[in-house]
């Protein structure tokens, strides 16, 4: 009986590992096929004749791409746009959690604040008066205003507010016995305790700054100041013209 549930249980897990296998390569064929239109001539790729291996080997493209002064200068914006915003997303999503994430005796205003930021989810006051608020700070032109335009995703904030949650009171408790604040506790303790989730909202925060397009087109106002994906996008509009 033991022989058969160990080899039904090895069957299943090969199962499991053929399927996740197969998604994982089923996410790499885009880019494969990106790669392989990005080295195929212009006629093969209008003529939709590449699948997965280059037709008609050329690097014209990136050659050109090479010549575009303003394609480094927002492959650098993009740099700095997702470094800074790590460095402000981060140490603010952690000091909003962690009193987020104490009970309603400890912090009684803990339901109404969590509503507050649910509500400014769901609903935004709109792109103008978003716009104006930037431009009032002069963030307009600014990296720093592409990087704190989204400081505090909320979706990031409810995941660290629910793995503070899940660290044990009693270790905050014993440090509290032995004279610690409530920084020492966050500092030492929480943070450190933190890292799987500090590691998955910095990913989550690089691909969404990275990825984002029209946050740089409205906010700056030259093709200097414009994030790669934004230029990138200026560029598909100018060749489909």
């Amino acid at each position: 009986m033991v022989e058969k549930k160990t080899l039904g249980k090895s069957a299943v897990n090969a199962l499991f590992a053929v399927i996740l296998t197969a998604l994982a390569l089923s996410c790499l064929l885009p880019l494969i096929y990106n790669l392989a239109v990005s080295f195929s001539s212009k006629a093969a790729a209008e003529a939709g004749r590449v699948a997965f291996w280059p037709v008609d080997f050329t690097a014209n493209a990136y050659r050109d791409i090479m010549k575009e002064k303003n394609f480094f200068l927002s492959f650098l914006v993009a740099l700095k746009r997702v470094v800074l915003s790590l460095i402000t997303t981060l140490p603010i999503l952690t000091m909003a959690a962690y009193p987020l994430a104490k009970s309603k005796k400890e912090f009684p205003p803990r339901n109404s604040i969590l509503w507050v930021f649910v509500f400014c989810m769901m609903f935004s006051g709109g792109t103008i008066p978003w716009y104006m608020v930037m431009k009032s700070y002069g963030l307009i032109n600014n990296v720093f205003g592409l990087a704190i335009c989204g400081g505090i995703p909320v979706f990031n904030l409810i995941l660290m507010v629910n793995f503070f949650q899940g660290i044990p009171t009693e270790l905050e408790e014993a440090a509290m016995v032995d004279g610690a604040g409530s920084w020492y506790i966050l500092l030492r303790i929480v943070v450190p305790l933190s890292k799987p989730v500090l590691a998955t909202i910095a990913l989550f925060t690089i691909v969404a700054q990275w990825n984002e397009f029209f946050q740089g087109l409205v906010l700056s106002t030259s093709a200097t100041h414009y994030p790669l994906q934004t230029y990138i996008k200026q560029l598909v509009f100018r060749l489909d013209a």
